[in-house]
C-alpha cells in the first residue's frame, strides 16, 4: 500500500478538491473551455464527485474532486475512479486532511494477492500530501496491512506456527524479545486451557510472547485470540459457520499490530504481548462438554467446546495479571453475540474503568474508528454458576452472550487491574472504500491515538 505513494514527481497530474462554495468560486476564475465543459459534465462538487478536465490535446489536465470534510474515508474512493497514473493535491490541506487523504488512498490500493498467478496492476498513486505525518501514516499502514495479510492467509498456512512466525519477524524488526511455549510444555508453565483447546490438532498449541521497552517504563500487556481454526471442536460448526473461520485468530493480528505501532512510535512502557495460538479440532483427545479443566485460579466446567476462546484468553489474563500492569487490552474474535448485536463494523468494548473508557471512546471519534461500550452487567454472572466447579465457561441461556463471555474473562482480572476487552469482527463483510471484503483492522487506530496520549513523547 505504501509504494502507491510517491515522492514529488513534476508531471503528477493535479487534484483540486472543493467544497460547493469553493466551487462556485473556483469556477469564476476559469477559462470559457473548462466552464463549457464542466456545464456539460455536470459537476457541481457534491461530495465524493469527481471530474476529469483534459487539456487541449484531450490528455488529463486535472481532476476535480468533491471534498466531504464529514467523511473522513472520502478520499478513499477516489483511486478507482482515476486512470493509473501519479497524481498530486493542488493546494495545501490542514494536517488532520492531509493524513487523511494519504492513508485513505493508501488503503485502497489493498490488495491480498498472495495467490494470485499474476500481480495486481499499479493503480493511481499520489504524491504525498504537503503536511502529512508520514511516520504517523506509513504505521497505520503497516499495521493495517499486517492484520489484511494475517486474517485474509487460509488457515493451512496460517497455524499456531506460522501465527508465532509473524510474531517472530515483527519482534525481530523491532529489537524485542521473543519466545515461544508449546504443546506440553504449556501445561509446566501454567497455560493448561491453551492445552486443553489445542491439544487435539496435529498442529501444537503454543503461547507466543513478546517484551520491548525499559523495565521501569509503565507496563501495558496486549492480549490477542489466536484461534487459527475453529471447527467448534464436538460442538461442531456448521458448514456456514465455519466457512470464514480462518479469521478466528483476527485478535492475535490485532494485538500483534498494536505491538508493532507502539514499538515503532517508541512509545515509553514496557510492553508485553500474549498469544494463545490454537486449532479448535476434533480427534479423541478433543476436550468434551462437560470436561473440568483446572485453569488459572479457577476450575472451569466446559459448557460447549465452541466456546473456546475464551479459555485461551482466561491464561493469558491470569498470567498478564501477576505483573500488575498499568493497562491490560485484550481483542478477541469472540462471539456472535456481538455481531448480532453491533454488526460486523462496530467492535464491542467492555471495561470496568469508566475513565479508560471514555479515553477509548473519545480516540475512537477522533480517529472516525468506532468503538460501542457494552456493560459488565454483573446480575448476569449468575449464568456463569456451575454445579461442579467455580465457573461455567458457555451457559445455556440464549440472553447476552457478548456480556457472558466478557464476565467469564473478568473471573481471571483481579479487581483495581484496568482492562479493557473488545469483542471485534476483524473482517469487513462487504466492500466499502478504503475497505474491501476480507481481513480487517478494527479500532487500531482509536486504541493506539489513546495509548500515544498517555505514553507518547512529551513535546
Amino acid at each position: 500500500m505504501l509504494d502507491s505513494l510517491a515522492e514529488r514527481a513534476g508531471n503528477a497530474i493535479p487534484i483540486v478538491p472543493l467544497g460547493a462554495e469553493e466551487f462556485r468560486a473556483w469556477l469564476e476564475r476559469q477559462p470559457a473551455r473548462i466552464k463549457s465543459w464542466l456545464r456539460a459534465s455536470g459537476f457541481k462538487a457534491a461530495p465524493g464527485e469527481v471530474c476529469l478536465v483534459p487539456d487541449a490535446k484531450g490528455g488529463p489536465a486535472q481532476v476535480l474532486f468533491g471534498r466531504d470534510a464529514a467523511d473522513a474515508w472520502s478520499w478513499a474512493a477516489l483511486p478507482a475512479k482515476l486512470p493509473a497514473g501519479t497524481y498530486a493535491i493542488r493546494g495545501r490541506l490542514d494536517a488532520r486532511a492531509a493524513d487523511w487523504a494519504a492513508l485513505g488512498w493508501a488503503l485502497a490500493q489493498y490488495r491480498f494477492g498472495r495467490y494470485k498467478s499474476k500481480p495486481a496492476e499499479r493503480g493511481a498513486r499520489l504524491v504525498w500530501p504537503r503536511g502529512a505525518d508520514r511516520a504517523r501514516v506509513s504505521r497505520i499502514l503497516a499495521a493495517y496491512g499486517l492484520v489484511r495479510d494475517l486474517v485474509n492467509t487460509p488457515a493451512e498456512e496460517m497455524g499456531p506456527a506460522e501465527l508465532a512466525q509473524a510474531a517472530a519477524a515483527v519482534a525481530r524488526r523491532h529489537r524485542a524479545q521473543f519466545r515461544a511455549i508449546v504443546g506440553e510444555r504449556l501445561l509446566a508453565a501454567g497455560f493448561p486451557s491453551v492445552h486443553r483447546v489445542g491439544r487435539a490438532s496435529t498442529r501444537p498449541p503454543r503461547l507466543i510472547e513478546l517484551r520491548w521497552g525499559p523495565a521501569r517504563a509503565p507496563r501495558v500487556t496486549l492480549v490477542g485470540k489466536g484461534v487459527c481454526f475453529d471447527s467448534g471442536g464436538l460442538d461442531i460448526k456448521t458448514s456456514a459457520q465455519m466457512k470464514l473461520m480462518k479469521k478466528d485468530m483476527g485478535g492475535a493480528a490485532h494485538a500483534l499490530a498494536l505491538g508493532a505501532m507502539i514499538m515503532d512510535a517508541r512509545l515509553r512502557v514496557r510492553l508485553r504481548v500474549l498469544i494463545p495460538a490454537v486449532d479448535n479440532s476434533i480427534s479423541g483427545n478433543a476436550m468434551r462438554p462437560l470436561d473440568v479443566i483446572r485453569a488459572r485460579g479457577r476450575t472451569v466446567e466446559i459448557g460447549n467446546t465452541d466456546a473456546e476462546g475464551r479459555l485461551i484468553l482466561s491464561d493469558c489474563l491470569a498470567e498478564a495479571a501477576e505483573e500488575k500492569p498499568a493497562l491490560l487490552i485484550d481483542f478477541a474474535t469472540l462471539t456472535g453475540a456481538a455481531r448480532t448485536a453491533l454488526g460486523p463494523e462496530l467492535p464491542a468494548l467492555f471495561t470496568q474503568d469508566d475513565a479508560l473508557a471514555a479515553e477509548l471512546l473519545a480516540a475512537a471519534g477522533a480517529e472516525a474508528d468506532p468503538l460501542w461500550r457494552l456493560p459488565l452487567w454483573a446480575p448476569y454472572r449468575k449464568l456463569l454458576d456451575s454445579k461442579v466447579a467455580d465457573v461455567n465457561s458457555a451457559p445455556e441461556s440464549p440472553f447476552a452472550g457478548a456480556i457472558t463471555a466478557a464476565l467469564f474473562l473478568r473471573e481471571f482480572v483481579p479487581e483495581g487491574t484496568a482492562w479493557a476487552h473488545l469483542d471485534l469482527y476483524a473482517w469487513n463483510a462487504w466492500a466499502r472504500p478504503g475497505r474491501p471484503e476480507g481481513g480487517e483492522a478494527m479500532a487500531l487506530r482509536a486504541i493506539f491515538r489513546m495509548l500515544e496520549g498517555r505514553y507518547g513523547a512529551k513535546k
